[in-house]
């Protein structure tokens, strides 16, 4: 299997992260204030919240993304022969990759049904069949990791998972290191808060405060939070 890549050097390297990011920053699927962080479903305070179901909206904005999807699964050796999707988010994306790449197409549900065949995965794969997850999202890296160990339980062959924006997460890299797959963003946190300083989204001091985030998001809120947001 290959050596996981979670933050998908290559990626940055040939210019797509900065295309993308500026996007995502543009529509604001992705946004950030250091003044007023966002308080995430954990609890957790953090400078970036990303939302990119907003994409979905934007027909230009898709096929951007999409596109980018395409050109990263024409790299990928050997050549994948199905599209899985991640439910919910990841469901949309995959059918229209899958449809301008002309593959199969198959979702992940989160649980399996609790009535008709119980099935956790939808659709008709060949047997044994290289299979491409695609995500909108990755932050933990739990639900990812779960989709490609649920398809790999079918017999189907796993090694890569692609996502629109990753958070850079340790605990992403983690969870893929731990079940020996790729985790491919097309940009990533750091690419996102270059792009913003070119843009002067932020201040050089709120970025230098954004950029310590997901090094320890767990104590990042009350260490540089403003008292009155945490």
């Amino acid at each position: 299997m290959n050596k996981t890549h979670t933050h998908c050097q290559s990626v940055t390297a040939n210019g797509t992260a900065r295309v993308i990011a500026e996007l995502l920053l543009r529509a604001n699927a992705v946004t950030l204030n250091v003044q007023q962080p966002y308080r995430y479903a954990s609890g957790i305070l953090s400078p970036i919240y990303c939302d990119n179901r907003l994409l979905l909206s934007f027909p230009g904005l898709r096929r951007q993304i999409v596109t980018a999807f395409c050109e990263r699964i024409r790299s990928l050796s050997p050549s994948p022969q199905v599209v899985a999707g991640v439910a919910t988010a990841g469901i949309a994306w995959a059918a229209w990759i899958a449809d301008a790449c002309d593959l199969p197409l198959i979702y992940v549900r989160d649980a399996a049904k609790k009535h008709g065949k119980g099935n956790t995965i939808e659709g008709a794969p060949p047997p044994g069949a290289r299979t491409v997850v695609i995500e909108d999202l990755l932050s933990t890296g739990g639900s990812s990791a779960a989709a490609v160990t649920a398809l790999r339980a079918t017999g189907l062959d796993v090694n890569v998972c692609l996502a629109i924006f990753s958070y850079q997460l340790a605990a992403a890299r983690t969870a893929f290191e731990k079940i020996a797959c790729d985790a491919i963003p097309l940009t990533t946190f750091d690419a996102l808060l270059e792009t913003a300083g070119d843009l002067q989204t932020l201040s050089p001091a709120d970025l230098d405060i954004a950029r310590r985030w997901n090094r320890d998001p767990q104590t990042w809120g009350e260490r540089y939070a403003p008292k009155e947001a945490s």
